[in-house]
């Protein structure tokens, strides 16, 4: 990168390739990496179809912790302009497309509408993408969902303060003392990435802002009961206001976060639909 740091990323290549497919870029989200099951789950269906896949390891994220002195974040959109600017030409002479889990979503949309028609992707798609930060941070501390907060917010901390992290003692310090999500992006997210706090850092991040800039063909999954995304940032979203003729807004009532199961089968129905919008939507 720009600033010294390597990120780092695992390709994956099928053992029967297919001409004409483009490389697919995976994007994980807080807290993860390349290991993170939907996308081992995700690269393995892929393969099978005769995509190259390339699972990025954002700033500071899984083997990208000790080649990185950063930390990733919602705000990260320009780490994954630059990481894509830097892909050498013969993995993406078939073009590129991408997909965001979760706050790796996030990015990714953040960054769709930053770039509008200047990215060099043909596609793209999000899953469970919390595209409200302040929202996802309110629905998260609800009381109902304490135990889901306790367990998600415990992975973050747990990342942050993994062995190889590039923490000052002040950063290290509150994130340690940080008892909630709201506490630890007010204390360490936001002044981190150049915020004087938490709702700066949500009101200049969400993606949803950033929605109306988006020039190229995306699906946008979401699920009404996700207990950390609210469906509410979905449904108050006017999607017409998108020149992106090919920008598809899927809610469905029941899924989660990142789960879509389908009944009696181990794929998610949500890799089926994303993988058959990436192929029409490229043709589109």
């Amino acid at each position: 990168m720009k600033d010294g740091d390597t990120m780092l990323a695992l390709l994956d290549r099928p053992a029967r390739p297919l001409a004409g497919k483009p490389l697919v870029l995976l994007i994980h989200g807080v807290p993860g990496s390349e290991t993170s099951p939907y996308m081992v789950r995700m690269s393995g269906y892929l393969l099978d179809k005769g995509y190259r896949v390339l699972r990025l390891n954002m700033r500071g994220a899984g083997p990208s912790r000790t080649t990185c002195g950063g930390q990733y974040s919602a705000a990260s959109s320009r780490d994954l302009g630059e990481l894509i600017g830097l892909l050498p030409a013969d993995l993406t002479r078939d073009g590129i497309v991408a997909v965001g889990y979760s706050v790796g979503g996030a990015i990714l949309l953040k960054y769709l509408g930053e770039e509008g028609a200047r990215t060099p992707l043909a596609a793209a798609a999000s899953v469970s993408a919390p595209i409200d930060l302040l929202g996802s941070c309110r629905s998260l501390m609800r009381f109902r969902n304490l135990p889901y907060h306790r367990h998600v917010f415990g992975a973050i901390k747990r990342e942050a303060l993994a062995e190889g992290a590039a923490l000052t003692a002040l950063e290290h310090a509150n994130i340690t003392a940080s008892r909630t999500l709201w506490q630890y992006d007010d204390l360490f997210t936001g002044p981190r990435n150049g915020f004087p706090g938490a709702a700066e850092y949500y009101f200049r991040s969400s993606a949803v802002n950033f929605l109306p800039g988006i020039r190229i063909p995306i699906l946008v999954l979401a699920s009404l009961d996700d207990p950390w995304v609210p469906g509410g940032a979905y449904t108050g979203h006017h999607w017409g206001s998108n020149k992106s003729l090919s920008l598809r807004p899927v809610l469905t009532p029941r899924g989660g976060h990142v789960g879509f199961h389908g009944v009696g089968g181990y794929k998610p129905w949500s890799d089926l639909a994303v993988v058959k919008f990436l192929e029409e939507g490229r043709s589109s």
